[in-house]
This record gives C-alpha cells, sequence and structure tokens, in this order.
C-alpha cells in the first residue's frame, strides 16, 4: 500500500505517517492510493533512479571536458571536448523534461 499527503504529494510506502515528513499535515490528508498507481509509482523509481545517476555522470563528462578544454593541448582534442559538454547539456535537459513528464502522469514516489 502506498498513501499521498493531498497537501505536498510525499509518497508514504505501507502506512500513512501520523505528521507528513515534508508538509506537516496530519495523518487524515493522506489518501490511500490505488494498487494501479502503486505498481505504476514502483516501477518508476527504478527509471527515475536511473536517470537520475545519468544526470550524475554527465555532470562528470562536462566537468571532465571543461578540464580538458583548460589544457587546451590540441586542437582537435578541444573541438571533442566541445562536443561532449554540447551531448552532454542536451541528455541532461533530456532527462529532466522526462522527469517532469513523470511528475505530471504521478509517476514519481
Amino acid at each position: 500500500m502506498k498513501f499521498r499527503c493531498k497537501g505536498c504529494g510525499y509518497i508514504a510506502d505501507d502506512n500513512a505517517p501520523e505528521v507528513c515528513p515534508k508538509c506537516g499535515a496530519k495523518k487524515e490528508m493522506f489518501e490511500q492510493l490505488s494498487e494501479d498507481a502503486a505498481i505504476l509509482i514502483d516501477k518508476s523509481r527504478c527509471t527515475n533512479y536511473i536517470h537520475m545517476e545519468i544526470v550524475s555522470t554527465l555532470n562528470a563528462v562536462i566537468a571532465q571536458a571543461q578540464a580538458g578544454i583548460e589544457e587546451n593541448l590540441d586542437p582537435n582534442c578541444v573541438k571533442i571536448f566541445n562536443y561532449a559538454i554540447e551531448q552532454a547539456t542536451i541528455l541532461d535537459q533530456m532527462i529532466k523534461a522526462e522527469i517532469v513528464g513523470h511528475i505530471s502522469k504521478s509517476k514519481w514516489g
């Protein structure tokens, strides 16, 4: 079973807490989610965590590429580093947009 706080959207697994840890709402403000909604949240958690890990990796790629640009050893290397930053930034934004979509469809929790 999963419960959602009607005040802030916090998702509690198993039981509704006496007080919402996020917004302080009382237990009565929690609604039990349907079985289908709970399954969707469980499935989505896996994908959402993968997205967050990829964003973390992309941030590391950007940092490394920026360090390579600062070294300025070779024009072709700098070209590759700039391309890496460009592509990592695009992927980062795509992932953020996907997560926003998940949140709007209640596929987050």
